[in-house]
């Protein structure tokens, strides 16, 4: 085996590890899309070279709505993908959840893409509506209530260790 490509293995092996590590069922990939049309050669293109030739690993293609769909509570759902650094989740909530008041060590971005929900925080009531974006620093207490059918989705840094290690969502307290 050339030495380019030896080294590209192994440079993907943490990677395959970690793919392979135990995890609940709800945290299994659904697989990557990497064939055509979503995955197409483009040679010359996307590539630095001064970058490129240092760098082994490729980016990859997911569809968030394949991913195992994880009943949290009887009306809140999660779908959730993590990389190196960063968690995303999308949350299909339906009107009436509650995700408690809870703080954790990662910065969350949300983004309402359909329906209303409250967010507590600071003695403060923010209300999200669909195309709202919230920035809630790590560590900062917070309590979202949903108000309409919602779909949210949660951006994380880092990512979201304690799902991987198949801590329940705050969600999933009764």
């Amino acid at each position: 085996m050339e030495k380019p490509m030896r080294n590209r293995l192994l440079a993907l092996l943490p990677i395959a590890l970690a793919a392979c590590s135990a995890a609940p069922a709800f945290a299994q990939l659904a697989p990557a899309q990497s064939t055509p049309p979503a995955v197409t050669p483009a040679p010359g293109r996307g590539v630095i070279p001064s970058v490129s030739a240092h760098n082994a690993a490729a980016p990859m293609l997911y569809d968030v709505g394949a991913q195992p769909i994880e009943q949290v509570s009887p009306l809140i759902q999660r779908q959730y993908l993590s990389g190196s650094q960063s968690t995303i989740v999308k949350w299909t909530v339906e009107a009436g959840a509650v995700f408690p008041l809870h703080h954790h060590a990662n910065e969350q971005i949300t983004w309402i893409t359909q329906g209303r929900c409250e967010v507590f925080s600071q003695e403060n009531r923010y209300v999200l509506t669909a195309g709202s974006v919230l920035i809630i620093p790590p560590n900062v207490p917070h309590e979202f209530r949903c108000t309409e059918d919602s779909i949210d989705i949660d951006f994380f840094a880092p990512a979201r260790q304690d799902w991987a290690d198949g801590a329940p969502s705050v969600a999933a307290r009764p």
